[in-house]
């Protein structure tokens, strides 16, 4: 199945059963690990699949570039893929291309996550299960010359450079998980950037946006509404600290100020794109040095290059994730 083929009012279907689970229709396959390429693939890295926790059925897919540049050490990007929390995985057609695309472009090793979803498993299982990664990833690190590090981190990791990425629902799981590894000892892993792809967040109070695009042909508001009453813990709210970032919460204990540098990207179309403006201000109040990068295409409009044009978006991708760390600007730099 091509991801061209999917129509955007599928993306987020799915149907609530009387036991409280959910009947998953999702519009992409999902794709086992390239461990190795065959004749007239496509492929551009290698991928396996490793355990993460076999009680919570949770794995991590790790990426490599098919021809890793010789004698250089790779950074690592751990990524959160989408889905409001309640669809896809880690081996989802869509997820597994953009981790496979970005392990050969930009050159780096990705582990992608596969999380618990909700609302079988309410939040914060996907932050716990974010943080299991990041521990996993130290522990190898740990063992970087000894007989259980995974072979490919001990081949191919510099891990004075790893990032945290994630996409809608995974850029609020990669942000809570760099506010919560701030409050434990990950050395001698360096988490040295955060990159933030249409981060979803909200409120119970609208914003233009969302009020302005209730009806989106992706996510209308009733949708995105709806994955926020089933991922929040029971009882709560859209202002709970997990959803409203803006609100306060932990982020105090935290101490907000010490994350890393923060790449952010949002579309002008998106419903949600004013709660992510209100994010990055929130993060420059605070002294986060942030790389903002709003384009003026309609939400729509890049999704359909998503998946039309993967390999565009990558482009476009690399380029930005080059100029987070060469370019020292800060504040919104707006493209077409």
């Amino acid at each position: 199945m091509l991801a061209s083929s999917v129509k955007l009012t599928d993306l987020c279907d799915f149907v609530e059963n009387p036991d409280g689970s959910l009947t998953r229709n999702s519009p992409f396959p999902d794709v086992p690990p390239t461990e190795e390429i065959t004749p007239g693939s496509k492929e551009l890295s290698l991928s396996k699949d490793i355990p993460l926790n076999p009680n919570n059925k949770t794995f991590l897919r790790l990426f490599r570039p098919l021809n890793p540049p010789q004698n250089t050490k790779l950074p690592l990007i751990i990524y959160f893929h989408g889905g409001g929390f309640v669809l896809y995985s880690a081996a989802t057609l869509v997820f597994h291309q953009t981790c496979s695309d970005m392990a050969s472009h930009f050159p780096a090793l990705v582990l992608s996550v596969d999380y618990r979803l909700a609302p079988e498993h309410r939040l914060p299982a996907a932050y716990e299960d974010a943080m299991e990664s990041i521990n996993w990833v130290q522990k190898q690190v740990l063992d970087i010359n000894g007989p259980s590090c995974e072979p490919w981190f001990k081949e191919y990791l510099d891990f004075s450079r790893c990032f945290l990425m994630g996409m809608s629902a995974g850029g609020n799981i990669a942000y809570h998980a760099n506010l919560l590894a701030l409050n434990i000892d990950i050395k001698p892993l360096k988490i040295i950037g955060l990159i933030l792809n249409v981060p979803y967040f909200s409120a119970v109070t609208r914003t233009e946006s969302e009020k302005t695009l209730i009806d989106d042909l992706v996510l209308p508001l009733a949708t995105s509404d709806r994955m926020w009453a089933l991922s929040l813990p029971e009882d709560t709210d859209r202002d709970h600290e997990y959803c409203n970032p803006i609100g306060g919460g932990s982020l105090e204990k935290n101490k907000i100020e010490r994350l890393p540098r923060c790449f952010f990207r949002g579309y002008g179309g998106d419903p949600l794109v004013d709660k992510q403006k209100e994010l990055v201000k929130m993060l420059e109040s605070r002294g986060v040095d942030v790389v903002a990068r709003l384009m003026r295409m309609a939400s729509m409009v890049w999704r359909f290059l998503i998946l039309q044009k993967p390999r565009l978006c990558m482009t476009m991708l690399k380029n930005l994730f080059t100029q987070l760390f060469n370019d020292h600007s800060v504040g919104y730099v707006h493209q077409p």
